[in-house]
């Protein structure tokens, strides 16, 4: 089971394209099976192993089959990801309404996520994380 881990500065080139961090690439060569591309509800876009995706896809599906709003999500949630492979210089071409969501328009924080690789604004990750990390530091988290 791939686990992510770390921080890692990149940038998108004019066509869309981000080079995937070497630690994190082997999972997704595998096999030349790639990854799922998907936006994450802070903002930033989730990547997906394929085993990993395929356990995200299990529970989408339970959410489903709870009602009408569950199933508008979940239809949702599929329209907007995308099968992604990394080429031979470890490249992801990142389409382009994904891009837009997660405003990835020249640099970008590649970060390990557990489960999932997460490509992150800067702007956004300084946003969003600024108050965990100050609890962080100052020792509120065992």
């Amino acid at each position: 089971m791939a686990r992510f881990y770390g921080q890692y500065e990149h940038s998108v080139d004019p066509k869309g394209r981000l080079i995937l961090p070497a630690k994190f690439r082997a999972f997704f060569e595998q096999g030349g099976a790639g990854g799922y591309l998907t936006q994450e509800s802070e903002g930033c876009l989730g990547l997906y192993t394929p085993d990993e995706f395929e356990e995200k896809s299990d529970a989408m599906q339970a959410l489903a089959k709870q009602g009408t709003d569950e199933r508008n999500m979940v239809r949702l949630w599929a329209s907007r990801t995308a099968q992604v492979e990394i080429d031979r210089q470890g490249r992801l071409a990142i389409p382009l309404p994904l891009r837009s969501y997660a405003a990835l328009e020249n640099e970008v924080l590649v970060m390990g996520a557990i489960e999932r690789v997460e490509l992150w604004d800067p702007s956004r990750w300084t946003e969003r994380i600024a108050p965990q990390e100050e609890n962080l530091m100052a020792g509120g988290i065992a």
